[in-house]
């Protein structure tokens, strides 16, 4: 079940992962990287294709008040999207080694969708209550990710590569 169809969980923002389709990870060194990088995670739903590569699964990080869904995307819309930021980031300043990142992404025909859920019992609370969503399980997560299928993350809302 994705965490769309689970009212405990609302979606917050989308990250991606391109890579080269060559370089798709296996699921289950998928899933025993994000149980390394964390053993609290909780991983099920985890699909494979019939060579056992990874097509999606579902993190929950209790301790940081957050869920994943993780799915992979290729075809037409990577190659669409992969363009749109291709030029949009050719445009930008960027960062010490974010060229060379760049310079891959034209090579890229895959990618992860990482669609990042908040706790519904945690949203819309007082003024001034800590918000307790946090981030660094994603991080985390699209760091996981980009290591083993040597793509690069990014982050569409700030058009930032991680």
């Amino acid at each position: 079940m994705s965490l769309f169809e689970n009212d405990l969980y609302q979606w917050r923002e989308t990250y991606f992962v391109l890579f080269e389709e060559s370089t798709r990870p296996q699921a289950k060194a998928v899933v025993d990287s994000l149980r390394e990088q964390d053993s609290h995670y909780e991983v099920s739903n985890v699909v494979a294709n019939d060579a056992g590569q990874l097509e999606s699964l579902t993190l929950r990080s209790p301790e940081d008040s957050s869920a994943m869904d993780i799915t992979y995307v290729n075809g037409d819309e990577v190659t669409e999207q992969r363009e749109e930021l291709l030029n949009t980031l050719a445009k930008s300043t960027l960062a010490e080694g974010d060229r060379d990142k760049l310079n891959f992404l034209g090579e890229c025909d895959s990618r992860f969708d990482i669609y990042h859920f908040e706790e519904a019992s945690f949203i819309g609370g007082d003024e001034g209550e800590d918000d307790p969503l946090d981030p660094g399980a994603l991080l985390l997560v699209m760091d996981c990710l980009a290591r083993l299928c040597q793509g690069v993350g990014i982050d569409p809302q700030s058009g930032s590569l991680m």
